[in-house]
């Protein structure tokens, strides 16, 4: 029953992003992915190339797991996963992962004497940084999950920036918030 919802939600989303894109003259296209995907170089080498065609297109990619088809066994896990995983796959010089909360913080943001962290280097452990799990009933995983996907786009090249949702339209005009995650150097990887 929730893969047959999946089908038609997907569709309803898909229908919703292109409505509030296109009056920015903005085409959508979908992109379904399931875990099993990534892990299969050939259904791997398709995906990629479906995206980037797209993108020379000019047509954003919407990309999403596909819930009709992935079972228990071969979820992502969460969206800041797949969306490493995808900016591992094209290559992406920048990931920005959106959160309710404006940037890591040492422990907790609600935490007495907690300072947010504007940078972290690549290969920090974050070693005496307390990171913990959502709190806010929205998300799934909260801060450890943003940290697991950050380190997983780095490793492959790709500079990522934690914020927060209201916070992004400020940060595509050019101003600081959030937290950047170094990227290992592209000679490296």
């Amino acid at each position: 029953t929730q893969q047959a919802a999946a089908a038609v939600g997907q569709n309803i989303l898909v229908n919703r992003y292109q409505r509030a894109l296109g009056v920015h003259d903005i085409i959508a296209g979908q992109v379904l992915l399931t875990a099993g995907d990534i892990e299969n170089p050939t259904h791997r080498g398709n995906a990629k190339r479906a995206i980037e065609r797209l993108l020379q297109l000019g047509i954003l990619p919407i990309i999403n797991e596909n819930d009709t088809v992935a079972t228990h066994e071969i979820r992502f896990g969460d969206n800041d996963r797949l969306a490493a995983l995808v900016a591992r796959l094209i290559g992406a010089d920048q990931l920005v992962l959106l959160s309710d909360v404006d940037a890591l913080y040492t422990a907790p943001p609600t935490t007495t004497g907690a300072i947010p962290i504007v940078r972290v280097a690549y290969g920090d452990d974050l070693d005496g940084v307390e990171i913990g799990a959502t709190q806010s009933g929205w998300g799934t995983g909260g801060a450890a999950t943003k940290v697991q996907a950050a380190r997983l786009a780095a490793e492959a090249g790709t500079e990522v920036l934690l914020t927060e949702t209201r916070l992004l339209e400020a940060v595509l005009d050019g101003a600081q918030h959030g937290t950047s995650f170094e990227a290992k150097p592209r000679s490296e990887v």
